[in-house]
């Protein structure tokens, strides 16, 4: 990415709310059912903050009526199609495909569900997915049972199942009722703090043609890393203190008992160490630093992933597999921000490639040639430690039990009393320093992925269309973010204790 100028005001990411919709293909009263329809859309908009869109599939009756008076209101509208537009079309009379096909050229998204199976199962299929993606769903019912699989009951007894919100406009009445609305977040607490942070210090904005959504991912990437980048070096310092601190204790009494010290201040130079891995440890627990630091990482990925496939005409959203409950918000903001913007402004084939391989592969690849030269020394030497430690450990106290070795009074406090005492701890406190550092996952893993990224470079660099490159794009981002969210799984997991 080309650098640019200093951007003194930052710009939060938007916040987007999804209204679904599921209803009948046969309406009566079109004229009321729109008026309904857009009575509920007004609420929507007035209910909650961020901007809404629309999501429904493009069948005749009622998800036309919503499609069109969701675009006339200014809501952008994303379609979701039971099947590919050659086969979907069977379903429609010949004039009504013509106005389904111009109705589809103003969605700001195409998705199509299922390539393949029975028609039934699409359609069921698309209904649940509109239920999957929206906060909201709004449905158009006359309160019947589904006539067939997919219908607009069986896509509200999903919506039920999953303790979805729901507007639900009678086909007969046209009168609405709501349920569940307590459910219905009408703000994401993680993009809102996020949104909060200061910039990164030095952080650049894109450059001046760049368009303004790339520049908000780019600043709100920066600003992210940077606060999980200063809360991690001081985590790890701090879970090693505690290890350290209470190592520190123990070899302070083990010494006071094998050598007869009797000194006043040996007692309070222990319940010194002990107080302060105890501070340490509640410093740790109350103030969220893990929690922070954890969040701020996976948001900073995520951000990163999204950065460096900006401009690729992907068919399916690049985090569709990724199901983080609490990331959800912002992976549907960088999705719906990278439309917008490959729409008005689409990279050449060969520059995205370029730009792939040097800002994401080769820089994923010096960063985990980098860990790997720091982590693997560590292990090695904790490792050297734990071996050095058992060992002499084994030799002080067979040496003690067998009495082999005679040596003045000094000496068999030494080797009989204190080493048999300290030397395990010692030990254990090594193994500690390899769990709290994650070493031994980490080197296994920086190895596996260099091999990954190695290979997926060799691949990129061959590629000449933009849909063997759009899968091994997508293969490689998978893989990277299955590294995080492993990681993710790991430090979330060691917050509890």
């Amino acid at each position: 990415m080309p650098s640019a100028p200093r951007m003194s005001v930052s710009i939060p990411l938007p916040l987007f709310h999804v209204v679904g919709f599921s209803g009948h293909r046969q309406v009566e009263r079109p004229a009321e059912a729109v008026a309904a329809i857009r009575k509920a859309l007004a609420f929507l908009r007035e209910d909650g903050s961020g901007e809404w869109i629309a999501l429904s599939s493009v069948a005749v009756g009622g998800d036309t009526l919503f499609a069109t008076e969701a675009l006339s209101m200014g809501l952008p509208w994303h379609a979701l199609l039971p099947l590919p537009q050659a086969e979907f079309r069977s379903d429609f009379l010949p004039e009504d495909w013509v106005g389904a096909e111009e109705l589809i050229a103003k969605a700001e998204h195409v998705r199509v569900i299922a390539e393949n199976g029975s028609r039934e199962d699409a359609y069921l299929d698309c209904g649940m997915e509109t239920v999957n993606e929206c906060d909201v769903l709004l449905v158009l019912w006359d309160g019947e049972p589904a006539r067939g699989k997919g219908g607009t009951a069986d896509v509200i007894e999903y919506a039920r199942e999953l303790g979805k919100p729901l507007i639900l406009i009678d086909a007969a009445t046209f009168a609405s009722r709501r349920e569940n609305f307590s459910a219905f977040l009408r703000a994401d607490h993680n993009l809102t703090e996020f949104n909060k942070l200061h910039d990164a210090p030095g952080s650049m904005a894109e450059g001046p043609s760049a368009p303004p959504e790339l520049v908000a991912i780019y600043r709100f990437q920066k600003k992210v890393d940077h606060a999980a980048s200063r809360g991690a070096p001081q985590f790890r310092r701090l879970i090693a203190g505690t290890v350290i601190l209470h190592v520190l204790a123990t070899l302070v009494a083990a010494a006071g008992l094998a050598f007869e010290w009797h000194v006043a201040a040996l007692p309070w130079v222990k319940l010194l160490c002990l107080a302060a891995a105890l501070g340490v440890a509640l410093v740790l627990r109350h103030t969220g630093a893990h929690h922070q630091w954890v969040r701020c990482r996976l948001a900073a990925e995520i951000a990163r992933s999204a950065l460096a496939t900006w401009g690729l005409p992907r068919k399916a959203p690049l985090f569709q597999e990724l199901d983080v409950p609490e990331f959800r918000p912002l992976m549907r903001t960088l999705h719906v921000l990278h439309i917008r913007s490959s729409a008005v402004q689409p990279v050449p084939m060969e520059d995205f490639k370029q730009n792939y391989l040097t800002k994401r592969v080769d820089d994923q690849l010096s960063y985990y040639r980098r860990r790997l030269a720091r982590a693997l020394p560590q292990l090695v030497r904790l490792r050297a430690g734990f071996w050095a430690s058992t060992v002499l450990a084994l030799v002080c106290t067979a040496a003690y039990a067998l009495n082999l070795v005679h040596l003045p009074e000094r000496g068999e406090q030494l080797l009989y009393y204190f080493l048999p005492i300290s030397l395990p701890v010692v030990a254990a406190a090594t193994i500690s320093l390899i769990s709290v550092h994650d070493l031994h996952r980490r080197v296994a893993r920086y190895r596996e992925m260099e091999h990954v990224l190695e290979s997926s470079r060799k691949q990129i660099a061959f590629c000449r269309t933009w849909n063997s490159l759009e899968r091994i794009v997508q293969r490689t981002e998978g893989t990277l973010i299955l590294e995080v969210m492993e990681w993710h799984s790991i430090t979330s997991f060691a917050e509890s204790h």
